[in-house]
């Protein structure tokens, strides 16, 4: 449904200012709750483009969703965008889907049992130093100038993906973030063997009261820790 409307004409706007959304934002996320909320009557649901209800907190499963992740490459007519669905069990995702219609791309995960793209199981990179480390960034800042900036895709989704497939080996964020963002990729990285925690390094947890984080740490296993300690002090 997306992929078909992807460089056509559709409405778009700005729910506030620097956070656009579509109408296929909308029409994706209710096929998507028709659909799975049909496949797991019991299930709760948390969607970035469907109002909150309380009532998903007493649920043991819930669908985390986002309908378009990287809604502003979508808009553009850039291939960064991904449709994000994750079901937490517990607090923890157990199954994880990003579909990237238009980079020929699907990915899943199930907890326990790996995580692949197209079929291909993923593995998370070995590297051991954080002086080269490969970072999605359109630039760095001179802090960082000890890292190397690769290609980002606008869905942050895609980028903490990109550490699962050894593409990337870092992705971290200091601000808060929203579970239905990162739910579906989190899995998948962990799966890879990446290390995943939140920006004071403390483990992710999702179907939250306010399902949001404080920021993302995801980075090859054996960087993780040096790049922890130097976040630490920001």
């Amino acid at each position: 449904m997306a992929l078909a409307r992807w460089r056509t004409d559709f409405r778009r706007w700005e729910k506030e200012e620097g956070s656009p959304v579509c109408e296929v934002d909308l029409d994706v996320d209710r096929m998507l709750h028709a659909r799975l909320t049909a496949l797991l009557p019991d299930a709760g649901w948390l969607s970035e483009e469907t109002a909150d209800a309380p009532e998903r907190l007493s649920r043991a499963r819930v669908w985390v969703v986002d309908p378009i992740d990287g809604t502003r490459d979508y808009i553009r007519g850039r291939e960064g965008w991904c449709v994000s669905v994750a079901l937490v069990e517990h607090g923890r995702p157990i199954l994880a889907v990003l579909d990237a219609p238009a980079r020929r791309e699907a990915w899943i995960a199930v907890a326990g049992r790996g995580a692949c793209r197209n079929g291909v199981p993923l593995a998370a990179g070995s590297r051991t130093d954080l002086v080269g480390a490969r970072v999605p960034a359109d630039t760095l800042p001179k802090a960082e100038r000890d890292v190397v900036a690769v290609a980002k895709p606008n869905s942050i989704a895609l980028r903490i993906a990109m550490v699962a497939a050894d593409e990337a080996d870092l992705v971290a964020t200091r601000r808060w973030g929203n579970e239905w963002d990162i739910a579906a990729a989190v899995l998948i990285a962990s799966e890879a063997g990446a290390g995943v925690t939140d920006a004071l390094g403390a483990p992710l947890a999702f179907n939250q009261p306010d399902p949001k984080a404080f920021g993302l740490l995801v980075a090859a296993p054996g960087i993780h820790a040096a790049a922890m300690a130097r976040l630490g002090g920001r």
